[in-house]
């Protein structure tokens, strides 16, 4: 009991010296696109540039119809004016969630940078000529992968996961991989979207596009406190 409370201590020691100053950027309105969508692309273009590993991760936070959340790290595959797009499992939590309550919300985090930009929005499925084409990309061990997962679902050990991969493999050998029925897109259609650049003193500067009256017009720009 001794030895647990002294680590406790010393990891919240090690907690408390994680601390530095954001000195790598502001964000001010009048130097702030009016459309977000070219401000995303900017940061993001930063980010790839940078060398940042993973730049185009995001955590997708999804909740059941009762509010109960969940959260986890996917990869974007596009963002254009009809929203921000990724692939998965139809059947897994996500896929299950989104059924049930389809408000979601992307979050990227570029500490590298000190940025981040929260979206969010409702979700659909894309349609299957597009899900086709975001499968088609990638690479055939993953597709075979996508095929053997039972994302989310139980799994005796290690070794099931892999018998079911190389029954895939032999049932697909010689041939392309096709997509698979319970897999595919979806595209977030962003309400907000939400701009943080870490500033000194933690004042950091923070604006957010909020689309005007029934979404189908512009955008308006305010800032929130840090």
């Amino acid at each position: 009991m001794a030895m647990r409370s002294s680590s406790s201590r010393s990891t919240a020691r090690s907690l408390q010296r994680l601390r530095r100053e954001y000195t790598r950027g502001s964000l001010e309105e009048r130097r702030a696109p009016a459309d977000p969508l070219m401000l995303f692309r900017r940061w993001l273009s930063a980010a790839i540039a940078g060398g940042l590993p993973e730049p185009h991760a995001m955590t997708l936070a999804t909740a059941t119809r009762n509010g109960r959340p969940s959260a986890r790290i996917v990869l974007l595959k596009r963002a254009d004016r009809r929203g921000f797009t990724f692939g998965t499992n139809y059947e897994s939590r996500k896929g299950r969630e989104l059924a049930a309550n389809p408000q979601g919300e992307l979050v990227f985090f570029w500490s590298a940078l000190d940025r981040q930009v929260r979206i969010r929005g409702r979700l659909s499925r894309t349609t299957q000529a597009e899900s086709r084409v975001i499968f088609s990309r990638r690479p055939r061990a993953s597709q075979l992968a996508a095929w053997a997962s039972p994302q989310s679902g139980r799994l005796p050990d290690r070794a099931a996961l892999e018998a079911r991969v190389a029954e895939v493999a032999r049932r697909f050998e010689g041939g392309p991989v096709p997509l698979p029925p319970f897999w595919g897109g979806y595209r977030l259609v962003p309400r907000e979207i939400e701009f943080w650049q870490g500033r000194m003193n933690r004042l950091h500067d923070r604006l957010l596009y909020a689309r005007s009256a029934g979404g189908r017009g512009g955008w308006r720009v305010v800032r929130l406190a840090p």
